[in-house]
């Protein structure tokens, strides 16, 4: 059975506009709630390193719940049958799981830092935190375009506005209530959407099954999926969608800067529970929206248009009364925009410490005022350049992949500087460029993958493979099992990835970044002489509040 709908329902533009209105005014109204009169930096970048586990939990869920957790997930569903959402919302998950370990690493080393970039200046200098920061900039600007551009899409399939006209709202609306708190209004806002988002979609979610004839419907419609499908322990979704998936979002719980930022602005006791509940957060909620697209393929749904991207909105269109239509849009706008505000407050803060704080004020002569107008400033920039990039409707699946992937290259030599203490800043540097080097030439195919080259980029993607695994169970039970577990998964890799990973180029590129950088990473390192002393991070990072005109002269 084929069911083909011809189009979707459409609100009208008056509808449609009053519902962003609403959306976007009411957000503003709650975000003049928490705007002090006189803002500190620190309040700006960390809400003070004192947020709460209730806003917390909420901010980070929200967070991680952005454009790709609807579209990609019911994608997933509907490519890869019943075990598609787990794929999409498990591995997503668990990473949130695992940065806690290493944020409290942080938080232990730079008390009062705001961003990532901060820590690794202190510990090598500015080539590595710009390395860092660039990397951070490029993943907010490409999070802000894919967010902007489900905002423009969602608008132009459910009304008569133009996709442009959806963009344009949804960027001036995050900007407005962003701009005046920065940080403290993407948290508090976080925890209204997020509520707003859990009670629209426990509504949402079991409406389509009823509406669509309930659980026996789609149980006899299991017949229609092809075996792997049909299979729970499929190794198609895992080699094609999971896999790659886990290895991209291990890199982003990394270097997103808009999670580092969560890690340093939590209060620090609070940071395990407050990581534990957005896991399971996050996992209900985006498992959940990953089975609409599992319905939508057990009924024979055909994506209009051929676009994936419209699979969750047509779902919602056909079997949903406008009212619950309306509530869709809401929860959408609502997921994207705390994303968003997010990205403008990431890169607002990486362009006030990383780069104003750490590469152009003079030593000792940050002033905030400045801090705070380049903050302001690059989120106005960013904002537009969001906009304008959104115009390229670059598929959302495959770039989630693509900027994770890239980020990979960075997850060894981060995590090894702030553990080990031979790490030099040759090492960092050329372990990414190398990294990032070999996995294009992976991912891309610039040169034939087959033979003895085949067989070279999968043992570098068995290393990578053992990284990922060693740096996972490192984080929870310490370094002699991390290794221990490292090593094992090398040699299962070795035995079995050899001559077969080269079929599924996304994992082999993806791993192989992880790999070569932390080959280099190590050789090049021991290859020094360098044994840092953890304790001058806390000396070299710092409030910018408190230590401000102060000559360059003085020390601690």
């Amino acid at each position: 059975m084929n069911l083909k709908t011809e189009s979707l329902f459409q609100f009208s533009s008056l509808t449609i506009i009053l519902l962003l209105l609403a959306f976007y005014g009411g957000t503003y109204l709650l975000s003049l709630l928490i705007k002090k009169d006189k803002e500190t930096t620190s309040g700006f970048m960390v809400a003070g390193h004192g947020v709460g586990f209730g806003m917390g939990a909420a901010s980070m869920t929200a967070t991680w719940i952005w454009a790709a957790s609807f579209y990609a997930a019911a994608t997933s569903g509907y490519k890869y049958g019943v075990s598609g959402p787990i794929h999409y919302g498990f591995w997503g998950a668990l990473m949130i799981l695992f940065i806690y370990p290493f944020g409290m690493r942080f938080r232990e080393l730079a008390p009062d830092g705001h961003t990532l970039g901060e820590l690794i200046h202190a510990r090598h200098g500015s080539s590595s935190q710009l390395i860092l920061a660039i990397s951070n900039i490029m993943g907010s600007l490409i999070s802000l375009m894919v967010n902007f551009t489900a905002a423009g899409a969602l608008v132009s399939v459910l009304s008569p506005l133009s996709f442009q006209t959806g963009v344009m709202i949804a960027g001036i609306g995050v900007l407005s209530y962003t701009l005046t708190s920065g940080f403290r209004a993407s948290v508090f806002t976080d925890f209204a959407q997020l509520v707003a988002l859990m009670a629209i979609g426990v509504v949402i979610i079991p409406a389509v099954l009823f509406a669509m004839g309930g659980p026996e419907v789609m149980v006899s419609g299991l017949s229609n999926l092809t075996l792997e499908q049909q299979d729970f322990f499929s190794s198609e979704a895992f080699f094609q969608q999971g896999a790659p998936y886990f290895v991209a979002v291990l890199a982003y719980a990394i270097g997103n800067q808009t999670i580092t930022q969560r890690l340093f602005a939590i209060d620090k006791t609070k940071i395990k529970a407050t990581f534990i509940t957005a896991t399971v957060g996050y996992a209900g909620i985006v498992i959940g929206l990953g089975m609409i697209g599992l319905m939508a393929v057990t009924i024979g749904i055909e994506p209009l248009d051929g676009n994936m991207n419209n699979l969750i909105p047509q779902m919602v269109s056909t079997y949903l009364h406008p009212v619950f239509i309306g509530l869709f849009f809401i929860l959408v706008i609502g997921s994207l925009s705390s994303t968003a505000d997010s990205d403008l407050s990431a890169l607002s803060t990486i362009m006030m410490a990383d780069v104003y704080g750490k590469n152009i004020a003079k030593k000792g002569h940050v002033k905030p005022k400045t801090m705070m107008l380049v903050g302001r400033g690059t989120m106005i920039v960013a904002t537009a350049a969001g906009l304008i990039f959104a115009s390229f409707k670059l598929d959302i699946l495959v770039m989630l992949v693509f900027v994770g992937a890239l980020w990979g290259a960075i997850v060894f030599p981060v995590i090894a500087s702030v553990f080990w203490n031979r790490v030099t800043n040759t090492a960092f540097t050329s372990a990414v460029i190398v990294g990032l080097l070999l996995f294009c030439v992976a991912r891309f195919e610039l040169v034939p993958i087959t033979g003895f080259t085949a067989l070279f980029f999968e043992i570098l993607a068995s290393v990578g493979g053992a990284v990922v695994i060693g740096l996972m169970v490192f984080g929870f039970l310490g370094r002699k099992v991390g290794m221990g577990a490292a090593a094992i998964t090398l040699v299962l890799m070795l035995i079995f990835a050899t001559g077969f990973l080269r079929q599924y180029m996304v994992l082999l590129a993806s791993l192989t970044a992880y790999g070569a950088s932390t080959i280099v990473c190590v050789i090049v390192s021991l290859m020094g002489d360098e044994h840092f002393d953890f304790d001058l991070i806390k000396q070299r990072v710092g409030n910018y509040d408190k230590n401000t005109d102060m000559p360059s002269s003085s020390k601690s």
